[in-house]
């Protein structure tokens, strides 16, 4: 009897496990580009990189140049290598299985256990290790994957190089631009694309603070084809194809709607 109870005690552990929902997986966390506020880097991928998902990421005299975390997180590893490998490197644990990996740094600005934040620094670009010229090594993983990097949620250039600006750790602000139709007026739109209702117009020439940024429907315009639009007050967005503002594609320190 004893052992009956033992199997039906096992059975309905088993009916239990398979009835109920896995946990969920965590979300990954928001990354941003290594490198402070507005900066802009090359970045590089190649499918001769080892791993094949990380970046390689240079800019002129580059060498000394901050380094800061892409996420919030503690750092678990700041090794030396010495002449081979990754060199000097910087390991964060952003949880959930997430981890980023800097290396060839010429010097450390962090020590293991110590949490950080956007925009920290946690050493400089370098030439250590394996490197033949300065630049940052930059990696993201899953569970001691490699994985192919996103920056914002947007994945990155798989392969080939590309420019990122940093939007790390930028105070949130508003933006300002200046309405480019070449005479026409800008038709004002209720949500950030073509098939939401107009609700006005603003003047070639207008000059307008921008309040956050967001992508919608893909617009041909002044400035080439976008995706971006800006909001300009509240249910009040305009496509920022026709917008001057000094940025190609979303505006540092601007946050997203």
């Amino acid at each position: 009897m004893r052992r009956r109870w033992f199997s039906l005690a096992a059975a309905g552990l088993l009916i239990a496990a398979t009835l109920l929902p896995a946990a969920p997986a965590m979300a990954a966390p928001t990354f941003k580009v290594p490198f402070p506020c507005g900066q802009s880097w090359s970045g590089q991928t190649r499918t001769d990189h080892s791993p094949a998902n990380a970046i390689d990421f240079n800019r002129t005299d580059d060498l000394g140049d901050p380094v800061v975390a892409s996420a919030p997180g503690t750092v678990d590893r700041v090794t030396d290598l010495g002449g081979t490998s990754y060199g000097k490197y910087v390991r964060i644990d952003h949880g959930g299985g997430y981890t980023t990996y800097y290396a060839h740094l010429n010097g450390f600005n962090v020590s293991v256990g110590q949490s950080v934040g956007y925009g920290k620094v946690i050493g400089w670009v370098g030439s250590t290790g394996g490197s033949t010229g300065p630049h940052l090594h930059y990696e993201q993983r899953l569970n001691g994957n490699d994985i192919q990097a996103r920056f914002n949620g947007a994945l990155a250039l798989y392969w080939g190089t590309k420019t990122y600006t940093s939007d790390n750790n930028c105070a949130a602000s508003t933006g300002s631009g200046t309405v480019n139709t070449a005479g026409a007026d800008l038709t004002v739109r209720s949500g950030p694309g073509t098939g939401y209702t107009a609700v006005g117009s603003v003047a070639d020439g207008t000059r307008v603070t921008i309040y956050c940024q967001t992508s919608g429907t893909s617009v041909t315009g002044t400035y080439g084809t976008s995706s971006i639009w800006d909001r300009i007050g509240s249910g009040r967005y305009i496509a920022d194809a026709y917008v001057y503002t000094g940025s190609d594609g979303y505006i540092p320190g601007v946050p997203r709607c």
